[in-house]
């Protein structure tokens, strides 16, 4: 893979990150439910939504991922203009492994705390899933090494 594909890849994953979050964000200002009666045991947004799990220091988990996947969209479109740089794409990897990783637990929160499933949180989970391997293989494929010194 290039890298204008691999960047290609994470703005993708972060414009439909930022459409999921952008969703939910809504939801929580007007107080409205969520629309997710889909069955297969992934209907239990509104419970997911309404539990105290879904606010951290009294701010809605939505308003972070809007946040979240807006700085990791921003970051990943400066990439397409810059040449590479270690350390934009070192923060890429590093912000897809810290998201990776507040999936895991909020899987977990909603599996074996909540027991409701959020098709929502799903799918910003996958998303974050997804996004790490490709900012990763974007670090240790395209970042600048420094020069070998002569000995």
């Amino acid at each position: 893979m290039n890298r204008s594909l691999l960047i290609g890849l994470l703005m993708a994953l972060s414009l439909v990150g930022i459409a999921d979050a952008v969703y939910l964000s809504l939801h929580v200002a007007a107080g409205t439910p969520l629309v997710c009666d889909i069955g297969a045991g992934l209907d239990g947004c509104n419970t997911v939504a309404n539990s105290p799990y879904s606010l951290f220091l009294g701010i809605p988990l939505a308003y972070y991922g809007l946040v979240f996947y807006a700085v990791f969209f921003a970051l990943s479109l400066l990439a397409s203009f810059f040449p590479p740089r270690k350390r934009l794409y070192g923060a890429l990897a590093l912000l897809s492994l810290l998201s990776a990783a507040s999936s895991v637990g909020f899987l977990y929160v909603q599996f074996a705390l909540i027991k409701a499933v959020c098709i929502y949180c799903v799918l910003s989970a996958v998303l974050t899933f997804c996004s790490l391997p490709v900012a990763v293989l974007l670090f240790r494929r395209f970042s600048p090494q420094p020069p070998a010194l002569a000995a």
